[in-house]
């Protein structure tokens, strides 16, 4: 990693300092010896090598590496930046899976921009993915939703009725109820069935015309439902009973987690012969694993922190390797307006859905929004700032260096074609001009860390401060000058900038605006 302190080089160690200990030796005198083997074969792109205390090796690289990588980046475009550790391989991403009794709302916006995202970098290292959504259009929640629907139907027609105590109070009942309306016309026969199954219809119609609007596609939709009719819920818990995993309390069925070190046991099976979340998402798992990815992906909200432990050791238990499963759990969303937390309900109709979201500050806005920050800490979304069109907003920044780049490059072609030809990279030697090079050949670097961590946060992170470099070596080094080789390298520098950074803004599923 380079140093806090750049007078101590481009890239610095703690090797000393980790393995003195083992050694027995203090730090520094760990790092000279080290300096003494480095400098025995020293790489030529090396300048020069020190150590400094408490023991930290510091590598100074020399400027001609760095200059010969804008050629590098222009060679590459679109591809810069990309690995191959995933070619051959598939990968598994399961998000959203959101059950159809209401509009995406802004709770459901985190999940399915982290679980594209996350897609787009596994697709960025070489994976071919499968997006996944997994839902139920079962179960007491869509029971409750057919009765609000049948409710309002019946309010509609002018007929006798009592809304659901926990009944889905939103506009959109009232239109599906009036979509049957409508329906009923042609045809007579109505059931209790027909609300649930055309609500289920309708708000699924609209859920896929949401993920559309947001630049998400699903190549896979799986109905938890399946898993019930074809008996592999049956089959899971014969075979955890037959290992004596399973047993009878209080008219309940229990999964024996104490037999895994769990301080108590788990209910598969509720009293009222209802399988909890942990049931079905085990048979789930277990289909996934026998479709043989390379790696599976669930995106879960932080609720889910409890459930998910209990469904891979129900897998273990059944001799299945769940290694290269991740859970990537995130933690929920605060709209903010004018500094007031907005309160929301789903069930009271007073929810912010993600359409209107959209609608109010636009796509790049809400997809940019919600992975700016680690989905390990709480995120605010900010109303007022994500409205805000100025450089202010974090989203603005990075398209207004992108448009001044494009708008620079655009100028150097009209003024002199030669600036498209070749280029002299020594050129490149003004402080500003090196240190925007510097953290502009990081971009791989940042790419394998968005891999390995699976948190989209750090291109976000990378892509703000390069576009700071940028800006501030565009106000200290005029790009367009009366010397043609100054002009050049430096056009070829910029262009190089515009390529990382698209490819960046690509990866989030953000645009790239040439004119601001």
């Amino acid at each position: 990693m380079p140093p806090k302190n750049s007078e101590f080089g481009d890239l610095s160690s703690n090797i000393a300092l980790i393995i003195a200990k083992d050694l027995k030796q203090s730090p520094m005198d760990v790092g000279r010896e080290l300096l003494d083997a480095f400098n025995l074969n020293l790489p030529d792109y090396i300048l020069n090598i020190t150590v400094t205390k408490p023991g930290f090796l510091n590598f100074e690289i020399k400027n001609t590496y760095f200059q010969n990588q804008i050629q590098v980046i222009l060679d590459q475009g679109k591809d810069y930046g990309k690995s191959k550790s995933g070619i051959g391989k598939t990968a598994n991403v399961e998000f959203v899976s959101a059950n159809p009794t209401g509009p995406l709302t802004i709770g459901h916006g985190r999940n399915a921009i982290l679980g594209d995202v996350v897609s787009n970098i596994l697709e960025y290292q070489g994976y071919k993915v499968t997006r996944e959504y997994y839902f139920n259009d079962a179960g007491r929640q869509m029971r409750i939703l057919g009765e609000s629907v049948e409710a309002r139907y019946n309010e509609i027609v002018g007929k006798d009725f009592t809304f659901p105590e926990d009944g889905y109070q939103g506009e959109y009942i009232i239109d599906i109820a009036q979509i049957i309306v409508e329906e009923s016309r042609s045809n007579k026969k109505l059931d209790t069935s027909t609300f649930q199954k055309t609500a289920e219809r309708e708000i699924f119609k609209e859920i896929k015309k949401s993920l559309k609007d947001l630049g998400i596609h699903f190549d896979v939709f799986t109905n938890e439902k399946t898993f019930y009719e074809n008996g592999d819920i049956e089959k899971l818990i014969s075979d955890l009973t037959e290992k004596n995993l399973i047993y009878k309390k209080d008219n309940a069925t229990w999964f024996k987690t104490s037999s895994f070190g769990k301080e108590q046991d788990r209910v598969f099976i509720k009293s009222t012969g209802e399988p909890t979340y942990r049931v079905p998402d085990t048979v789930y798992h277990k289909n996934k694993l026998d479709r043989n990815f390379d790696l599976i992906i669930d995106v879960f909200g932080a609720d889910h922190a409890d459930t998910y432990p209990d469904v891979l050791l129900a897998l273990n238990a059944l001799s299945h390797d769940t290694s290269h499963i991740k859970v990537l759990l995130y933690q929920f969303v605060t709209l903010l307006k004018n500094g007031e937390k907005v309160k929301m309900s789903t069930r009271k109709a007073n929810f912010i859905t993600l359409d209107f979201l959209v609608s109010e500050v636009g796509l790049d806005v809400v997809r940019y929004f919600f992975i700016m920050r680690s989905m390990n800490t709480h995120l605010d979304f900010d109303l007022d700032l994500a409205a805000d069109q100025s450089e202010k907003n974090p989203v603005f920044y990075l398209q207004y260096a992108y448009a001044r780049i494009c708008n620079i490059i655009k100028r150097g072609d009209e003024l002199k074609p030669e600036f498209k030809k070749g280029f002299n990279s020594s050129f490149i030697s003004e402080p500003e001009e090196l240190m925007l090079l510097k953290y502009l050949v990081r971009f791989p670097e940042f790419m394998d860390i968005a891999y390995e961590s699976l948190e989209p946060q750090n291109i976000a992170n990378y892509l703000q401060e390069l576009s700071s470099r940028f800006h501030k070596f565009y106000s200290h080094c005029r790009v367009l000058t009366d010397d043609l080789e100054t002009s050049k390298s430096r056009v070829a520098l910029v262009k190089a900038v515009q390529i990382v950074l698209k490819n960046g803004l690509t990866l989030l599923g953000i645009t790239s605006p040439e004119r601001m």
